[in-house]
């Protein structure tokens, strides 16, 4: 199941949590946790019989007994602690998104590059079951010729300003936070997008509490998304072919059956996964298997490369509806 890789968890909060319980569920071998507070980490590690924990990044980072580091802090330091990280010789999975922009995502895969090591984006859903079989689907030309992606990923979150997702200083707003899904699902389907079209609403804070996207590609395929967290909305998604579609049954970013619908409502295929837990260890397995195969590039599924072109999309949209985080320089 796995290649014997050494898992150090930095910043243990709720999307840890989740992360490292996966991990834990399905025979992953989980060495440490580290945080800026020593009883954090320590509450964290002895409540799922990790055996290290540490009061700093630096220390978890420099433990002999850890090979890779999955990276959970707030996106602002995201490229701070992967820096870390990679200098010390460790590969990296970095929560989604890979950085806050572009510039700080090309820093990242070069530091990654020139260390010899793998800093892959910790976009999960990619790796789980329904989106391997749907690429399979797609590549076998089941669907067409594959026109449309139609997407959304709406949340009802706290509204509590402070919050993190509603704080531009913690790189809060729907965006970054859900839209980087239905984007990066767009990237999957049809690569780099020539044309983007958006509109958002914004909270008092500055943050973006709802985003529509549209994105255009030259041979006239589109991708439409709305992203949102102060509503919840069906999460379902749809591709649309010449020759069928594929429904997403919600949530579709995370584990989820789907089916294949002819253009006369035949359904040609039903798929329904079968997960333990929340399937976010698939991408570990895809870090062990890539690091055992030498591919520190990122892979074939989501290349360090195209998580810094994803980010270039987000910096565009970004422009457009006038977002800018105060730790941009």
């Amino acid at each position: 199941m796995t290649d014997g890789l050494r898992w150090g968890i930095l910043a243990p909060g709720g999307i840890a949590r989740a992360f490292t319980d996966d991990l834990l569920r399905n025979g992953f071998d989980v060495r440490a946790a580290g945080s800026r507070t020593l009883a954090n980490a320590e509450a964290f590690a002895a409540e799922r019989g990790i055996p290290a924990a540490y009061g700093s990044y630096e220390e978890l980072v420099t433990d002999p007994d850890v090979d890779v580091i999955y990276i959970a802090t707030p996106h602002p330091w995201h490229a701070a602690t992967a820096l870390l990280a990679i200098e010390a010789g460790k590969h990296v999975l970095i929560e989604k998104p890979f950085t806050l922009n572009q510039a700080e995502a090309r820093v990242v895969a070069d530091a990654a590059r020139e260390r010899g090591v793998l800093a892959l984006e910790a976009m999960w859903t990619r790796y789980l079951p329904h989106m391997t079989r749907i690429r399979e689907i797609v590549a076998a030309g089941t669907l067409g010729d594959v026109r449309t992606l139609i997407a959304d990923h709406t949340q009802k979150l706290p509204d509590d300003p402070a919050h993190r997702l509603n704080a531009l200083e913690l790189g809060g707003g729907a965006l970054l936070d859900l839209g980087i899904y239905p984007v990066s699902f767009a990237w999957d389907l049809f690569g780099d997008p020539t044309s983007i079209q958006s509109t958002a609403v914004f909270r008092s804070t500055g943050a973006d509490v709802q985003i529509a996207v549209q994105l255009g590609y030259e041979d006239g395929r589109i991708a439409s998304t709305f992203s949102a967290s102060d509503v919840r909305g069906p999460n379902a998604a749809t591709v649309l072919g010449t020759e069928a579609r594929i429904d997403i049954d919600p949530v579709w970013y995370s584990a989820t059956s789907f089916r294949v619908v002819a253009h006369d409502g035949q359904v040609l295929e039903e798929f329904r996964a079968d997960v333990n837990g929340r399937g976010m260890h698939f991408q570990a397995a895809a870090v062990e298997r890539l690091v055992a195969e030498g591919r520190l590039d990122g892979g074939d599924v989501l290349s360090t490369e195209e998580s810094v072109a994803i980010m270039g999309t987000l910096d565009r949209i970004r422009a457009e509806i006038g977002l800018r985080y105060p730790n941009e320089d």
